[in-house]
């Protein structure tokens, strides 16, 4: 996967007007997110000149990066899954007149809908291992094209130490409980399940302008 250029700054502005109502806290995060996060060129970068149909967004937060690529025409429908309930209700909101559905969903355990393409943005490492590995399982099972994942790469060196420890950080700043840690799996635990579902994977790092081990992995289907 080679670089790719810069997501289109009008593009940006446009998802970022659709949070204009929502609290100063969420419309600077979703301005940030969408102009600093390397995720967001990189995934709409992978879907230029080809759609990627309908996407389904599992942890999709408060769904800027999924408006992106239906505004963007890189999506032609959205469904939205995320445990949080009122960053969906800003998720909607924004969304208004738009193709798109977010629904609350425990990625526990919840089934993946049928759809083209599935993201997996930052959130496979802060589920358990074997979590991780039963939600891959269900994605591969639903997607008829391809898996993007953003994915914490535990072999980075001093970028994992210190990704661990922001991790931690954070999570005391939100006052988490201890037992909410992280369990990155290497790119190889990640990538084994879906190879033997049928996926050519690829890597290449995501981190760009920051300390990170953000690596991003796509998943395409060579079994028809």
């Amino acid at each position: 996967m080679p670089d790719r250029p810069a997501a289109p700054p009008a593009l940006l502005t446009e998802v970022s007007r659709r949070y204009a109502t929502a609290s100063r806290y969420t419309r600077h995060y979703v301005r940030a997110k969408l102009r600093r996060d390397p995720a967001t060129a990189a995934i709409l970068g992978l879907a230029a000149g080809e759609s990627f149909g309908h996407v389904a967004d599992l942890g999709c937060g408060r769904g800027q990066l999924a408006l992106a690529l239906l505004l963007g025409g890189a999506a032609e429908r959205i469904t939205g899954l995320d445990g949080n309930a009122a960053h969906l209700a800003e998720a909607r909101q924004a969304a208004a007149g738009l193709v798109a559905h977010f629904a609350v969903a425990d990625l526990l355990a919840a089934p993946v809908p049928d759809c083209d393409t599935v993201l997996l943005v930052d959130v496979l490492y802060q589920l358990p291992a074997p979590a991780q590995l039963a939600l891959l399982a269900r994605a591969a099972a639903a997607a008829r094209r391809r898996i993007v994942i953003r994915a914490f790469d535990p072999a980075r060196g001093w970028r994992s130490h210190f990704g661990l420890a922001m991790e931690a950080a954070n999570r005391a700043l939100r006052g988490a409980r201890r037992t909410a840690s992280i369990h990155p799996l290497p790119l190889a635990a990640l990538a084994a399940p879906l190879a033997a579902a049928g996926f050519r994977v690829a890597a290449r790092p995501c981190w760009t302008g920051t300390p990170l081990p953000n690596v991003l992995m796509l998943a395409e289907r060579t079994d028809g």
